[in-house]
């Protein structure tokens, strides 16, 4: 079962990696750098997802 914390960070992962990639074919850093960030982020929320997911599972 998928919950909100998994989309939203798969989203995130999504969005960051099309900001990163646009950052880099414009030579724009800070693009690329929000870009990376996202990525991370999404990464974090997307584990946290998993972890909460796995917590209801087991209970």
């Amino acid at each position: 079962m998928v919950n909100k914390d998994q989309i939203a960070g798969l989203a995130k992962q999504v969005k960051g990696s099309v900001k990163e990639a646009a950052g880099k074919a414009t030579g724009n850093r800070q693009t690329q750098a929000e870009g990376t960030a996202d990525k991370i982020a999404g990464k974090v929320q997307k584990a946290y997802g998993d972890v909460k997911d796995k917590v209801k599972k087991a209970l």
